[in-house]
């Protein structure tokens, strides 16, 4: 099925909507506060639940889960909320007694729930990425702008002091026009071993086929697919550059003001059609901008043992200006590595991170909550002036090493700016971008060291192959 026929079974295809203003907008500034729609609510879609809710203008007014025992959980905390198992009944039976709906599902739901609501006028809090195709990234943009609705996606740390800062020192020119990024994790959620067989019964306190959604119908099998494993899968996650992809890539994206690539390419195993590469190598061509040379090359990394060794991530040592090569952690699995700030000594690459490779030396940016540091001809230089100074003139005050007091930010920012009050800074203008560019190099890891070329403004690859890939039917369910 297609996205718009989908959307026409449920009543909302955008043909049977009058546009108008962000009408639930209208209502929330009416109230002078904000009712909530909360669609997943386990791991992730709890922490987003927890960080929305705790603005004081906010009433969870719904929650939605196909997981029973997450939608308990849920419920206890805000007992005066509805509860639904379907997003699409919540949205039909609530569209009047809700403001604004937060996505926190798998990312293969992201585009149909969001759409639906966003297709009634809603603002919209999605998870990262935006969408699990490219097409959908698109829609999403589009009727966004077209809806003028309040939009971010969830990049908390898009609102960190640390990454502002980098943005601001990087476009004040500090190591002049940009012509390399660098970046890495070590985690993986990808999967290389065997497809699993057999059949396993459903959980009862699980929807099977609510949580298929829109994707095809597969059996359940136990520990496979809910509750964790899901971003490992190609029809239902988006692997490591589509979750730790999105924050470590978002400083240096933003700071270059880039768009789309023009080519790329991973370096990754041939696929299976179940799993995501345990490793890949993803390497991207930009077309220049204000801060970058006329071409602008990014290289990802991300597996168990990244990055791989390079010149330009080789680092001083002691602060004495002797190159030292990265010291890599093994770690191997996606959990073993946390938000939880973990503070890379000097010599040390971190475990996660950005390298810009500019004219006049590099800049490292460690994920996260650590300042970046100036390179030059191998030793690392002060910059504390020139942090001190855009600090000051773009009140950035003092940094805070609190994840848990930091990271709500993002989320209140939503919040006010449904109020009227403020401006998001992670719209779905620069989400979809964003999201598109990290979903082109998942697609080239269906195609092996294989440099595609991607049109933006026709939406499509010169390799006829690779767009089979830019988006998928939807499934009645």
């Amino acid at each position: 099925m297609k996205k718009r026929e989908f959307l026409k079974i449920t009543g909302l295809a955008t043909s049977g909507i009058l546009v108008l203003p962000s009408l639930s907008w209208s209502k929330a500034g009416i109230h002078n506060r904000l009712r909530t729609a909360h669609i997943g609510v386990g791991n992730m879609g709890l922490e987003d639940l927890k960080a929305i809710s705790s603005h004081e203008l906010v009433d969870v007014v719904a929650l939605c889960d196909v997981d029973s025992n997450y939608l308990a959980n849920a419920h206890s905390m805000h007992p005066k909320a509805k509860t639904f198992s379907d997003y699409r009944v919540m949205l039909q039976l609530m569209e009047d007694e809700i403001d604004a709906v937060i996505v926190s599902t798998p990312d293969h739901t992201h585009a149909p729930a969001s759409i639906m609501a966003m297709n009634m006028n809603k603002p919209v809090y999605c998870q990262k990425p935006l969408t699990h195709h490219v097409s959908e990234a698109r829609e999403m943009n589009k009727l966004a702008a077209e809806k003028k609705l309040v939009t971010q996606m969830g990049i908390q740390v898009h609102s960190f002091y640390d990454y502002k800062l980098a943005t601001l020192l990087i476009q004040s020119g500090i190591i002049g026009k940009v012509h390399t990024v660098r970046a890495w994790s070590p985690k993986n959620w990808g999967y290389d071993g065997p497809i699993p067989k057999g059949v396993d019964p459903v959980p009862e306190d699980l929807d099977w086929n609510l949580w298929l959604g829109t994707s095809k119908v597969k059996s359940y099998k136990e520990d496979v697919y809910h509750p964790g494993n899901w971003r490992k899968l190609v029809d239902y996650g988006c692997g490591t550059l589509g979750d730790m992809g999105v924050h470590i890539f978002d400083t240096p994206y933003n700071a270059l003001q880039l768009d789309v690539p023009l080519t790329v390419k991973n370096d990754c195993r041939e696929p299976n059609g179940f799993g995501y590469p345990e490793k890949n190598k993803v390497t991207y061509e930009f077309p220049g901008t204000a801060y970058t040379t006329e071409r602008l090359k990014w290289v990802w990394y991300d597996g168990p043992g990244a990055p791989e060794d390079h010149e330009d991530l080789k680092l001083p040592k002691n602060g004495k200006g002797e190159a030292s090569k990265a010291k890599k952690k093994k770690n191997n699995k996606a959990g073993d590595i946390s938000l939880d700030a973990k503070i890379a000594e000097k010599g040390q690459l971190p475990e996660q991170g950005a390298m810009f490779i500019g004219e006049k030396g590099r800049l490292l940016l460690p994920h996260f909550m650590q300042l970046p540091s100036k390179i030059v001809n191998g030793k690392y230089v002060d910059i504390s002036d020139e942090i001190a100074k855009i600090s000051k003139e773009n009140n950035l005050g003092e940094p805070i090493r609190n994840y848990k007091s930091e990271g709500p930010k993002h989320y209140h920012q939503f919040v006010e700016a449904c109020l009227g009050r403020e401006k998001c800074s992670a719209p779905f203008s620069y989400a979809a971008r964003l999201t598109e560019t990290i979903l082109l190099g998942v697609i080239a890891g269906r195609f092996p060291n294989k440099t595609l070329h991607w049109d933006s403004k026709a939406a499509k690859f010169s390799e006829e192959e690779a767009n089979a890939f830019l988006e998928a039917p939807y499934r009645e369910f």
